[in-house]
């Protein structure tokens, strides 16, 4: 088929989904930000929002889509397609509702979700990462979560029926306790070293001193090195990423380019491991 004939269908496609492939209802939102007129850098930042909300589906195909668009941009200067052309054209076939509209909201809607589609295919390269800005919060939350649990209320009776039982050795105790935990770390490992673990590779275990040039993909490196030996661990190192676990945060997935010295300073009691890349 000629490629109009194929566009046709592609737009049919999405459009005959049983829902569109964004949701609608993203829309008003989108609507008050510009309305608003705030700078570009919280459009896509709500933009980044609504990606990490989508389902896996959705978000895995919008990615392959905004890849595919970009590319058919590259060769505008032969199929006259720019990022205006198909932004206009395929934003109605991705966000779109089934129940009735005025024919103003119909053209808000229409010119929103174009809007939407621009700032994707912008920014596309880095819209299918976790934002910087919601890890930092996550980070927080966390912090806040395990200060208020050192705070419970059974834990202040035990420490008040200590109190009674030691008057006076308790509060030596106590900071002894408090004292440990950072005490043992700075022992067990100077400042500015990490120990890696990699428990599916040879190597199981490396210590790294961090430089401010140290990059996720500098220590995959080492460790690739380290386990060069056979072409079975060479394809085991290149499925694997390097995760931070626990401290402040879940578990998460570094990007290669990542500074680890940075992500160190932010969470300095986490654990650093070296394994599989799990599905998104």
């Amino acid at each position: 088929m000629c490629h109009r004939e194929a566009a046709v269908m592609l737009k049919a496609f999405f459009r005959e989904l049983p829902t569109s492939l964004f949701p609608v209802e993203y829309i008003p939102a989108f609507i008050t930000l510009m309305e608003r007129g705030p700078h570009i850098k919280v459009q896509f930042q709500a933009l980044h929002l609504m990606v990490m909300a989508l389902p896996d589906a959705n978000r895995d195909t919008a990615q392959v889509l905004m890849t595919f668009f970009n590319k058919v941009i590259a060769n505008e200067s032969k199929n006259r397609m720019s990022i205006w052309n198909i932004s206009t054209i395929m934003a109605p076939n991705l966000f779109f509702s089934r129940s009735k509209h005025s024919d103003y909201e119909e053209l808000q809607l229409a010119n929103t979700a174009a809007h939407i589609i621009r700032l994707m295919l912008k920014y596309q390269k880095i819209l299918w990462k976790v934002p910087s800005f919601l890890i930092m919060q996550v980070r927080r939350m966390n912090e806040a979560t395990m200060l208020l649990k050192k705070q419970l209320p059974s834990v202040k009776k035990l420490l008040r029926r200590k109190t009674i039982e030691r008057e006076v050795i308790s509060p030596k105790t106590s900071k002894v306790l408090q004292k440990s935990p950072s005490s043992r770390r700075m022992s067990d490992v100077p400042e500015g070293v990490i120990r890696v673990h990699a428990p599916l590779l040879s190597k199981v275990s490396m210590a790294i001193q961090l430089t401010s040039h140290t990059k996720a993909k500098d220590i995959l490196a080492k460790f690739q090195y380290e386990n060069s030996y056979g072409s079975s661990e060479c394809i085991k190192i290149q499925n694997q990423r390097l995760y931070e676990i626990g401290g402040n945060i879940g578990q998460h997935c570094l990007d290669p380019d990542a500074y680890i010295l940075d992500v160190y300073h932010v969470n300095p009691q986490a654990e650093w491991v070296i394994k599989p890349q799990s599905s998104f």
